[in-house]
């Protein structure tokens, strides 16, 4: 589901903390909730067959937006048909609610909306902010290797956002030469009364969930290919797909129901944060993995990671630099399973108090009313 989880956990905090919400979507049809309001997708047939054009690409290794006519011919039908739908659904809502305070773009294709965020701070006088969630892979210069279906920030104009929100501290000098102003970090965090602990028998000693390997092939290959061959005793298991690699003695559990995630961490006694070379290199590239990890009580053991203290200290998460390390990490910790608990304790601790969705809602809210 990606980022999705994520993003609903956050707006369920914008209601929380004395927000109303009102979603409209980019892809696909409204997702009626508790804690938002809806309006439908202008383009919701477009969106899918779209979407569905590019699944059809990615699956040929191709990244859309280059140079095929193809992709020229969407570009052109984006930049007529499809912005000027969006620009008056903006404003009919706009015109129909009449007290709206901000609006707040999540990881929509950014060079598809140019020129409605300008349009509604000069007719409106209302704030817009954009936050990408997918930062440092979904730049230009990773976007290809990374696996995405489109590259979005091709032509596209940051100067026009007053605020802009990312979840890598590392590429805010990037989005500054794209022309972004007032940029900030906003890291990934997770709803605690969802992602709380949960008692059960422990059928896995070492476990990974994840999808694809792109970026991330050499960490799996020394915390999970390796240790599984050269600890027999140890059971290692891996969910979710796209894994080209040879993942050892591991056993794969494949694709699980969001539903289903907390089950098979509580059930491993160690659970990796394998992140992918880009967020591990860009300093300060924020991930949900070790957040949802933390949440569940999870002891986390993690590659090498740029950044991490901003997060975590080494009470909460143990790094690991190499095979051996990983091993003898294992090892120690699954002969002492008292530590593990300590710091899967440890970690809930810091997300309690710090790495929250409610936290990241008012940081969102403070700078709106200041833009």
């Amino acid at each position: 589901m990606g980022c999705t989880p994520s993003w609903w956990q956050l707006l369920k905090a914008f209601h929380e903390t004395g927000n109303e919400v009102i979603a409209t979507p980019y892809l696909g049809d409204p997702i009626e909730s508790l804690w938002w309001r809806t309006y439908p997708n202008p383009c919701s047939l477009e969106s899918r067959l779209y979407n569905s054009y590019l699944e059809r690409k990615k699956r040929k290794g191709r990244l859309a937006g280059r140079d095929d006519k193809k992709a020229l011919w969407l570009g052109k039908a984006t930049n007529g048909f499809i912005r000027d739908r969006w620009k008056r659904h903006i404003i009919k809502i706009l015109e129909r609610e009449k007290d709206i305070d901000a609006i707040f773009f999540m990881n929509v294709p950014i060079n598809h909306i140019t020129g409605i965020a300008e349009m509604v701070r000069s007719e409106y006088s209302i704030p817009v902010a954009y936050f990408d969630g997918d930062m440092p892979t979904i730049l230009p210069k990773y976007a290809l290797e990374r696996g995405f279906k489109t590259n979005y920030y091709q032509d596209a104009d940051l100067s026009e956002f007053d605020v802009f929100f990312t979840n890598s501290k590392g590429v805010i000098p990037d989005l500054r030469e794209l022309g972004a102003h007032d940029v900030f970090p906003l890291y990934y965090a997770v709803d605690p009364e969802f992602f709380r602990p949960k008692a059960m028998q422990k059928t896995s000693d070492v476990s990974f969930y994840g999808h694809g390997d792109e970026l991330r092939k050499e960490w799996m290959h020394n915390m999970i290919t390796v240790p599984s061959r050269k600890l027999p005793n140890v059971r290692f298991s891996v969910g979710g797909d796209g894994f080209t690699i040879d993942l050892g003695n591991a056993r794969r559990v494949g694709v699980l129901p969001y539903s289903s995630f907390r089950d098979f961490c509580c059930s491993s006694t160690i659970s990796l944060n394998i992140t992918r070379w880009s967020h591990a290199n860009v300093y300060g590239s924020s991930t949900a993995r070790p957040f949802e990890l933390a949440g569940f009580e999870s002891c986390i053991v993690s590659q090498p990671c740029s950044g991490m203290e901003e997060w975590f200290d080494r009470k909460e998460v143990v790094i690991v630099n190499s095979a051996e390390e990983a091993m003898e990490i294992y090892q120690c910790l699954l002969d002492q399973p008292d530590d593990a608990v300590a710091l899967g304790q440890n970690a809930r601790r810091r997300v309690l108090t710090e790495h929250n969705f409610h936290n990241r809602a008012r940081h969102v809210t403070s700078k709106l009313a200041a833009a």
